[in-house]
């Protein structure tokens, strides 16, 4: 019975991370699954940042078209800001 391998190649990591983060410095014997989960967990906050700016401007949006104005204003962004 043969067991599956519990990660990734080191070459495969080093791809990933350079294609994602070209200008970090990795050196040849530098821990690739702690830079891995630090780039991923850093991947995470900037998509939770992303979805909360696009909730932001659906409900800014929203507020613009309830005050019938066809530009979003900063009031609208405000007022979004505290619903959220």
């Amino acid at each position: 019975r043969r067991r599956m391998k519990s990660t990734a190649p080191r070459s495969t990591l080093r791809k990933i991370i350079k294609k994602h983060k070209p200008q970090l410095r990795l050196a040849a014997n530098a821990d690739l699954l702690l830079e891995y989960v630090f780039f991923f967990s850093i991947l995470k906050v900037h998509l939770s940042f992303l979805l909360f700016l696009h909730r932001l401007a659906e409900e800014a949006r929203t507020n613009a078209f309830e005050n019938r104005s066809k530009i979003i204003k900063s009031e609208h962004t405000i007022s979004a800001a505290k619903v959220l």
